[in-house]
């Protein structure tokens, strides 16, 4: 049996995991997270999880893009292939308020998501705005569609494809437990203006413990639900994932 790094990954996103350094002085900053882990003999499998984070802030504004990578094998079978990509930029337009727009794109071949593009745009507020401890929360409008692998029944219709404009309601904090130890979580919910009564839900909670300036140990739980994802698919997905990042300030 071959075992390298420490990860469990069932194919959820780990944007909100990653703890990319946030200072508003105008500099690019960089964090690359990853884990795996590989078996033979009684049991053949392989995990990877790999993501990676960059982030530019001001005064006055922020941008952010990520991007992941999830893949796993189980005697030969995939078990999870999910890739991810987005970016959101925030921008204050008070002390205390802010406007922000993102687009985000997912692969996800095991949920059978051949593709999913949302974009949204809108505004929120800072309720804590500080280096050791930030809450914010924002409101806004977006759009989603998704082609699937296999066309499969959604929402009582059998589609190829489906696209609905949905609300986006996010709740994100980040804190400084220790002089090494950082949590960050986000909770998101996507209510379907297109079909009321159908909704997107998500959870992310990261850890992060610096054991020199540039490595850093994680660890990371990401909940999904979707109220209809299709026939034969669960509602509801979970992930915890454990691993190793190196920061560049």
């Amino acid at each position: 049996m071959l075992a390298v790094g420490s990860a469990v990954a069932f194919g959820l996103s780990t944007d909100a995991w990653a703890q990319v350094t946030l200072k508003p002085d105008g500099q690019w900053r960089y964090l690359f997270s990853a884990g795996g882990n590989a078996t033979s003999g009684n049991s053949d499998t392989t995990a990877i999880n790999a993501s990676g984070e960059a982030a530019r802030v001001t005064e006055h504004d922020k941008l952010t893009a990520h991007g992941q990578l999830n893949y796993g094998r189980v005697d030969g079978a995939k078990s999870a292939q999910r890739y991810a990509l987005g970016s959101q930029y925030n921008r204050d337009i008070s002390v205390n308020s802010f406007k922000f727009g993102s687009i985000d794109m997912l692969r996800d071949r095991p949920s059978n998501i051949a593709h999913r593009y949302s974009i949204a745009g809108g505004f929120g507020r800072h309720l804590l705005k500080g280096d050791d401890n930030s809450l914010d929360i924002s409101l806004g409008l977006g759009y989603t569609q998704d082609a699937y692998v296999t066309p499969t029944e959604v929402l009582d219709q059998t589609r190829g494809e489906y696209g609905r404009t949905e609300l986006v309601l996010a709740e994100e904090s980040s804190h400084k437990l220790t002089d090494t130890t950082k949590l960050r979580q986000k909770l998101t919910l996507y209510p379907n203006l297109t079909d009321q009564g159908s909704y997107r839900a998500s959870i992310d909670t990261g850890l992060s413990v610096a054991m020199t300036p540039t490595l850093n140990l994680t660890a990371g739980f990401a909940y999904r639900y979707n109220t209809d994802p299709g026939v034969g698919l669960k509602r509801i997905d979970t992930a915890f994932v454990t691993g190793v990042s190196l920061r560049f300030d």
